[in-house]
């Protein structure tokens, strides 16, 4: 891969780590270039080494009675496979490339190698695993404290924050995202998601097209997440 990285999403992993281990890091594996829609993991397949997104976005996923449910969304910078190769039990999720991505592979014992000998970077794993599952439980803390519309508001303030791209009259989010990937996002069912969004742009909050949403509000769309919170 030639030219610069682009910069760290806030909080990732590489954002964590020192310039120095982030070289070294990176050093080991292979870098690739992506096309939109492929599997760069398979859920249940027995391969353990890990990947680190350089550029572009993409979506964990995992399979409930056949059909895909969307967990989250990683950025540059973030950290995917690491459970498999801690555990070697095969992988708990899939990801899909969201538009183009570069990422860097490293093979696992490489990986596991190379943190071994660098505690500050073992440390950043178990911080950036300790974040997603506080951030899963979170989610799952909202699903009864409040209403779908909320939720969604919540979520959607959390993506346009990482991954939006200012447009004319708006943020647009950088990620298809159809209705029933939302639904998962907020446990609810889509029709209930479909009248929640209904909500947020009769409040002038959002724009929706087919798997396009524009954040038209940002402040607001935070300040009703945060209004919910408080009550």
């Amino acid at each position: 891969m030639t030219g610069p990285d682009p910069v760290w999403a806030p909080g990732s992993f590489l954002s964590l780590i020192g310039d120095d281990e982030r070289e070294q890091l990176l050093a080991l594996g292979t870098t690739r270039r992506l096309p939109p829609g492929r599997q760069m993991l398979v859920e249940g397949r027995l391969d353990a080494h890990v990947e680190i997104i350089r550029q572009g976005h993409v979506k964990v996923s995992t399979s409930v009675g056949g059909m895909p449910q969307l967990l989250a969304i990683r950025l540059p910078g973030d950290l995917v496979g690491e459970l498999a190769a801690f555990n070697g039990g095969g992988r708990s999720a899939t990801v899909t490339t969201c538009g183009e991505v570069v990422s860097t592979v490293i093979h696992q014992l490489e990986f596991l190698d190379f943190i071994g000998h660098n505690p500050n970077v073992a440390a950043q794993v178990t911080v950036t695993v300790g974040r997603r599952l506080r951030w899963a439980n979170e989610r799952r803390s909202e699903f009864s404290a409040f209403p779908v519309h909320v939720r969604l508001a919540r979520v959607l303030s959390e993506i346009a924050a990482s991954c939006g791209e200012a447009i004319g009259d708006g943020l647009l989010i950088g990620v298809e995202l159809s209705q029933t990937e939302l639904a998962t996002l907020v446990g609810a069912r889509e029709d209930t998601v479909q009248r929640g969004l209904r909500t947020l742009r009769r409040l002038a909050l959002l724009r929706t097209g087919y798997k396009r949403i524009v954040v038209l509000d940002v402040p607001g769309l935070r300040a009703l997440a945060d209004e919910a919170e408080w009550r």
